[in-house]
């Protein structure tokens, strides 16, 4: 199989565990065996279980390139959007990275799902099956359709032209009320998951027909300049040569805490003692420091150093207009070395936990307008500060100052502690730079 795992989010729904560089799909809450995962791992494994030779192409932001690689390795293909301009033209660029970087041939059939469905096995055998079906060329587009279990409000339907297993599809609905999402199950709809399949050819076909552009090079530097549009919109609601297949098994749209509380593996997850009385109550704790809950019912509690959620489980549906009003830098985060905790925040300082894989190493980069001084915890590593290279080990204290090129090397697993210091501590403050 080729797949396309389309992986955004702008990390509202999972708040304080989710954020702008850790989308829900990055949180480990599920299990494999005594080990926890997280959606993103756990998709990986599914695909791969079912296909031991698929082809796995994740689109993603910037943001979240770097924990794709912390949580899959070199598994995969990464297409890193520039920026966020909606679905069609991430797949644009993903269709255009697959045949120009990958070498995917045109007339081989292209899968795009979304990355974070709670599953069984027997949606990625589907997958495939949508694959086999698109590339038998009776349509340009091959859907696949998700059965409804209930008359929902949160998802667009597709209209089939009957109830067979593979249909020609009729009409698309948008998201009905309740009474009409009856009517539409009456017709044998489907839930539109946004599941599908094409050669890759004809997706290579549609983006020249709406994108000016030479090869994925062009297509990457001019990626700003693009309208903002859905693949629903730009194409799928405008081809005439469509029909989907019906996936009747296990499928839920983990999108809220509510729903994730459904899945995740353990009720509680950290330092977290329920008593007796709590009913229905799911506990995640980040923090180093205890949660108690007594008497609690229907409720989530979610703990971090972004914040902490106390909420009715129905009601952390509706919490992102309030998380949007939160303003913070996001406290953990995930890299392709390993990841870092923000301890502290003061004026003119950051305390900064930094813990790095066995093996790996930063990019050789600068700060303009702030001084680091690194005091190693464990492990032991290699130093590189404009050229000069120097061995640590615990206990050794490295002190940069602002616009001195440095990079660090774990010969072991290595931690370290960061303390920023300057008037401008920020994120963009960083220049990566060549080695010399």
């Amino acid at each position: 199989m080729n797949i396309i795992l389309l992986s955004g989010g702008s990390g509202k729904r999972l708040w304080p565990l989710s954020n702008d560089v850790r989308s829900k799909q990055f949180i480990k809450l599920f299990k494999n065996g005594d080990e926890y995962e997280s959606m993103v791992q756990r998709v990986y494994r599914q695909i791969t279980t079912v296909d031991s030779e698929a082809k796995v192409t994740i689109a993603t932001s910037k943001s979240q390139a770097s924990a794709i690689k912390n949580q899959l390795g070199e598994r995969t293909a990464i297409c890193v959007e520039p920026c966020r301009r909606d679905t069609f033209p991430a797949i644009a660029l993903a269709a255009v990275y697959l045949h120009d970087k990958l070498g995917v041939a045109e007339d081989e059939a292209v899968v795009v799902c979304p990355v974070d469905p709670y599953v069984d096995n027997t949606y990625y055998e589907a997958v495939k099956t949508l694959q086999e079906l698109a590339g038998q060329g009776d349509a340009n587009l091959t859907l696949m359709g998700i059965e409804p279990t209930y008359p929902s409000e949160k998802y667009g339907y597709i209209i089939p032209e009957n109830g067979e297993n593979v249909s020609r599809v009729r009409e698309f609905k948008e998201k009905p009320d309740v009474e009409t999402a009856k009517k539409y199950l009456a017709q044998n709809a489907l839930w539109n998951a946004g599941i599908f399949a094409f050669k890759l050819g004809y997706l290579l076909d549609k983006a020249h027909s709406m994108i000016d552009f030479v090869d994925y090079n062009d297509m990457f530097n001019k990626y700003e300049t693009l309208t903002k549009i859905s693949f629903d919109y730009a194409v799928v609601e405008k081809e005439q040569s469509i029909q989907v297949l019906r996936y009747s098994g296990d499928w839920k749209d983990v999108g809220t805490w509510n729903m994730m509380a459904e899945v995740m593996a353990d009720k509680t997850k950290g330092k977290v003692i329920l008593d007796e009385t709590c009913e229905n109550t799911n506990v995640v704790n980040e923090l180093n420091i205890p949660i108690l809950c007594m008497g609690c019912k229907d409720m989530i509690v979610a703990a971090s150093g972004d914040g902490i959620l106390i909420s009715d489980k129905e009601r952390s549906g509706y919490m992102k207009p309030y998380v949007e009003k939160i303003e913070t830098e996001a406290m953990y985060a995930e890299k392709s070395w390993g990841d870092y905790t923000v301890i502290d925040v003061q004026p003119g300082s950051m305390t900064i936990k930094v813990s790095m894989r066995a093996g790996e190493h930063m990019t050789y980069h600068m700060h303009n307008h702030r001084e680091e001084v690194w005091t190693v915890v464990s492990g032991n590593g290699k130093v590189t500060v404009d050229g000069n290279v120097q061995l640590v080990n615990a206990g050794d204290v490295i002190k940069i100052p602002a616009g001195r090129k440095h990079t660090v090397e774990a010969i072991t697993a290595i931690d370290m502690i960061e303390v920023q210091l300057g008037d401008e501590i920020s994120v963009t403050d960083k220049v990566k730079c060549s080695i010399e």
